[in-house]
């Protein structure tokens, strides 16, 4: 293979670019999501309180419902809110929270003494609120007990100085994106609640990572992300610039103390914050924005929340938001997906595919693994590529096929079939070839690289063994259906081992087009066909 011109750090800065990719640098972009259809705007109008004020610059259009997440059922929340892809405030949902006890002092603030005492080794990234650096706040590093002196040192300072002086001298430092969940397994801070415990994402990486390639995977990078499960803290004036969520996921965020001041802005109207060249989006929507630079942005219609303690708040996929705490922050934070907003993770990763592919398109003759590379780099920027993806689907149609035929199995027919928690893992299932679907049609294009699972080898797999189980619990626990659980592991591998989808050739799965068929198989067998 031919070398592959590599630019150096030093000049990447020079061009502005915030990411390196193998092999080029790219300059900073981002991109919008899809655009929501247009009777959910509409939608959006009527059901919010619609005010039409402007709020230092900006319009804003209406605030984002409130509902007590106690009165509610799981399909409500499914019906209103996730397949709808509409933002709410749930109350009610904390009470029980180890983190509510703990991580708050009596006064309602956030006990940093606490923290500094029994997580104060952790290392954890810090952002620099006042400090740009490309598309996002500046990095630092340093562990808890660090960042609690440096806010305690801040706090002092702001009580002892005058403000103007105050203001001037204060760095604002936010703690973001913790892996709490991971680095203290054994502190249960909370519950995740159950509207959000049909999560595919960090399901599959308790088990797995999302990178097998020795190319991509290493223990202490980024893309190799343990999971999306995240830590908040912040004193009163950090924030967090305009964004939508990594992989175009849902998210919940819950605040365990503090107020927090949300901005969002419809999918619909994503493209408004985006410069004329759809690359360059808004960092701060409070800035003296350029109409020239930005000729939509004035358009943009906002919905405004205020995040009180207690409340979590859902977001939808690809909503823009931007958020600031109004005072002393402590937030748990999840990004998911599921058979729900799998769409919106294939399309971000076809787009970024294309982008990728077109910033190394000049080397495209002298390199001997051209697709190789955009593949690196796909996962390099986005958190996944294709073959991680595939890898993850097909894993995951295994496991609800899994759950589907030991439910059929157990119940003696296939009448059982007809229930709701059957119909879950039958639209888990169609949704996943949908989009095995779509990737198969580019599959000319992609290749396969590498992508390969064999499903007899797979239930010997303990990993997938932990992956069903887990499932099966969280889809027992959302249909109250809690009995619900395998006999034991033996008597059920040896019992799926004479499926007949098993015995096909479809077993194997190299191609999307495999994992088409082998879903349509297995649904045909479940259904009795």
């Amino acid at each position: 293979m031919l070398a592959v011109p590599v630019l150096f750090a030093s000049y990447c800065n020079s061009l502005g670019c915030s990411r390196t990719f193998y092999g080029v640098c790219r300059p900073n972009s981002a991109r919008p999501g899809p655009d929501n259809p247009r009777s959910s705007r509409r939608l959006i109008i009527t059901k919010l309180n619609y005010r039409g004020k402007e709020n230092m610059g900006i319009k804003i259009g209406g605030e984002i419902e409130r509902v007590n997440g106690k009165e509610m059922s799981y399909s409500e929340f499914v019906g209103r809110y996730m397949e709808k892809n509409q933002p709410v405030v749930l109350t009610g949902l904390m009470d029980d929270w180890r983190a509510c006890r703990d991580w708050v002092t009596d006064d309602g603030n956030p006990n940093l003494q606490f923290f500094a005492t029994h997580f104060g080794k952790s290392k954890v990234q810090v952002a620099d609120c006042g400090t740009r650096e490309y598309t996002d706040q500046k990095r630092l590093e340093m562990t808890v007990g660090e960042f609690v002196e440096q806010w305690r040192g801040d706090s002092v300072q702001e009580h002892c100085t005058a403000p103007s002086q105050a203001s001037g001298s204060k760095m604002l430092l936010y703690l973001k994106d913790w892996h709490f969940v991971k680095e203290y397994p054994e502190y249960t801070a909370y519950t995740t609640p159950m509207f959000f415990c049909d999560d595919w994402l960090n399901t599959y990486l308790d088990n797995y990572r999302m990178h097998n390639d020795p190319n991509i995977y290493s223990e202490n990078n980024d893309i190799s992300c343990s999971d999306y499960r995240f830590v908040y803290m912040g004193a009163k004036g950090t924030w967090t610039p305009l964004h939508a969520d990594v992989f175009r996921s849902y998210s919940w965020s819950a605040n365990v103390c503090g107020k927090k001041q949300w901005l969002f802005l419809s999918p619909s109207q994503s493209h408004l914050v985006f410069d004329r060249n759809m690359k360059n989006s808004v960092y701060n929507i409070f800035d003296d924005v350029s109409e020239t630079k930005f000729p939509g942005f004035a358009k943009a219609m906002w919905f405004e929340c205020t995040q009180e303690q207690n409340d979590i708040i859902f977001v939808p996929s690809g909503w823009y938001h931007q958020v600031h705490n109004l005072e002393d922050t402590i937030s748990i934070n999840h990004n998911w997906f599921n058979a729900n907003n799998l769409r919106w993770v294939w399309d971000l990763l076809l787009r970024d595919y294309d982008e990728a592919k077109e910033y190394i398109e000049d080397i495209k003759e002298i390199c001997d693994d051209f697709e190789g590379l955009c593949q690196r780099n796909l996962a390099a920027n986005t958190g996944l590529n294709f073959n991680d993806f595939l890898i993850l689907l097909a894993r995951l149609s295994f496991a609800n096929l899994i759950q589907l035929q030991y439910l059929s199995r157990k119940n003696g027919n296939h009448t059982q079939n007809l229930s709701p928690i059957a119909q879950h893992f039958t639209f888990n299932l169609v949704s996943i070839q949908k989009i095995a679907s779509s990737i198969s049609s580019l599959q000319d294009l992609t290749g396969s690289h590498g992508f390969y699972l064999d499903f007899k080898e797979t239930l010997n797999d303990p990993g997938f063994i932990k992956l069903c189980a887990v499932l099966g619990k969280t889809y027992g626990t959302i249909h109250m259906q809690q009995n619900w659980n395998f006999d034991t592991k033996k008597a059920w591998i040896d019992d799926m081992k004479d499926l007949d989808v098993i015995g096909t050739c479809n077993s194997q799965v190299c191609t999307p087009k495999d994992l088409v068929m082998f879903i349509q198989h297995a649904l045909a067998e479940s259904n009795g066909g």
